[in-house]
């Protein structure tokens, strides 16, 4: 993976990250929840310490936790510098933030035993759209062609997602065959 230009480049591209989060109207924290990561880690992207925030693979998912897209982010960092604080050392006096909607939840019923243990026939899953799962979290995987394919997380790049069922057997999913992966949230037994 080619590393970014200078850490400049890295530094205002955490800045347009920074711009999408403050008008949604999150905190590091909420945002940094909605893919699974603390307020420090989501902060590490926004200051430009962690050059991740150049795949395309980590803006897509850090983008949709914010409500917004990989090209909004682009558009925010070719967009002008805000002025510079005035001499006196104040800024505007800023601005209240509306809480962000709370993501929508889904559920979906297992009618097979393929994640046993972990969730038999019968469970129904609740699942987060445009939130992402963390290694080893339930995940539903909506496919292009409109089926639904559920596993557990493995791990993902901009090609391809890996997941696996609890006895194991990884499996291989191609990225353009999936239009929207989210995370399980919460198990119900019925």
């Amino acid at each position: 993976m080619p590393r970014f230009e200078s850490d400049s480049d890295a530094r205002r591209l955490g800045e347009a990250l920074a711009a999408l989060r403050h008008e949604a109207g999150l905190s590091q924290a909420e945002a940094g929840e909605r893919v699974g990561m603390t307020s420090q880690g989501w902060g590490l992207y926004e200051s430009g310490k962690r050059p991740g925030l150049f795949r395309p693979d980590v803006q897509r998912r850090m983008t949709t936790a914010l409500g917004a897209s990989p090209e909004a982010l682009a558009r925010k960092l070719q967009a002008p510098a805000p002025p510079e604080t005035p001499a006196h050392g104040m800024a505007e006096a800023g601005r209240a933030w509306a809480a962000a909607p709370p993501l929508e939840r889904r559920r979906l019923q297992l009618s097979n035993d393929d994640l046993a243990p972990w969730a038999a026939s019968g469970v129904v899953l609740e699942y987060e759209p445009g939130r992402w799962p963390r290694r080893g979290q339930g995940c539903v995987i909506e496919m292009a062609d409109g089926a639904v394919r559920v596993g557990l997380y493995e791990h993902g790049d901009a090609g391809t997602l890996v997941v696996r069922g609890v006895a194991g057997g990884e499996e291989r999913i191609e990225r353009s065959e999936t239009r929207q992966v989210s995370a399980v949230v919460a198990r119900l037994d019925v």
